[in-house]
């Protein structure tokens, strides 16, 4: 079977390690019956047993006590840049479960899944969009996943740069503080309230507000060459009509408009400034994990 998985951007703002978005971008990967573990069409270093598809694989057996089947695993369609903030670990991990639960007729849901691959990954943020697709929120509570999925408005437009240069998450979490201040903790949290309200209802006003952050942004965007020149650009130029956030840990950086006039500026603006990096319009995508 072939199983298609959307890219993600978490965090949004204010939503830290909590919001996620999915994306018309996917990898698709291709899980067969074999003699032996087999992986290919990935780069060699990533053809044992320590890639993330196989680990997500294998998750769902270990976690029903059951023996691992060996599998061969192909890549046939790797759109999801890595450590660029998009999610392709959990689109990984979400695709060899997926594929795993299906192979295997266990019929477990999506939240279970969500639960099995979150062991593996670590936080369930970008994972939650990846197996469900749309807008999501997603938390843990002792060792269980919980997802939810929020209304999406049709009318917002989106935007992501790329940068030609990755960030990884352990550099982007090591620069965080370990802490913060109930002022910081109440800003966040009022405005991840407004966010997804605003998500919901093409707000652009809450949506700005709610794309405040003092959690992460600040000590990630020094991180991220040309980052902040970026944002300074998405206000001048898109003004009310505009707001741009980290995608994930980075380096890309979202873009967030109600107007296509808006991001059509934005886009003939950003590319000459930015000529190495990766610039183009994002649809939500809807479905999450799937047979193709």
């Amino acid at each position: 079977m072939i199983v298609r998985v959307p890219a993600s951007s978490a965090n949004l703002g204010s939503g830290f390690d909590c919001l996620g978005l999915a994306w018309n971008l996917y990898n698709e990967i291709e899980f067969q019956p074999a003699d032996s573990l087999l992986i290919n069409g990935c780069d060699e270093r990533f053809t044992g047993p320590d890639n993330l598809a196989y680990r997500g694989f294998c998750a769902v057996y270990e976690s029903l006590e059951r023996p691992v089947p060996p599998v061969r695993i192909s890549f046939l369609k790797s759109d999801i840049p890595v450590s660029r903030g998009l999610g392709s670990s959990a689109a990984l991990i979400a695709a060899g479960a997926f594929a795993a639960d299906r192979m295997g007729g266990f019929g477990l849901s999506r939240g279970e899944l969500l639960t099995i691959c979150t062991r593996v990954e670590g936080h369930p943020d970008n994972l939650a969009p990846a197996l469900f697709g749309g807008f999501t929120a997603a938390a843990m509570e002792n060792g269980r996943a919980f997802c939810v999925q929020y209304p999406l408005s049709r009318s917002l437009r989106f935007l992501t740069a790329v940068p030609d240069t990755e960030l990884s998450t352990a550099l982007a979490r090591s620069v965080m503080p370990n802490g913060c201040s109930r002022a910081d903790a109440v800003f966040n949290l009022s405005r991840t309230a407004l966010l997804i309200r605003g998500l919901e209802s093409a707000d652009m006003e809450l949506i700005r507000v709610g794309l405040q952050d003092r959690l992460h942004q600040p000590f990630r965007l020094p991180l991220i060459s040309g980052a902040e020149e970026f944002f300074s650009l998405v206000e001048e130029i898109g003004g009310s009509c505009a707001a741009a956030c980290i995608s994930g840990a980075g380096s890309t950086l979202l873009v967030i408009t109600d107007s296509d006039h808006t991001l059509n500026e934005l886009k003939d603006w950003l590319i000459p400034r930015f000529p190495s990096w990766t610039i183009s319009r994002q649809t939500p995508d809807i479905n999450g994990a799937a047979i193709v």
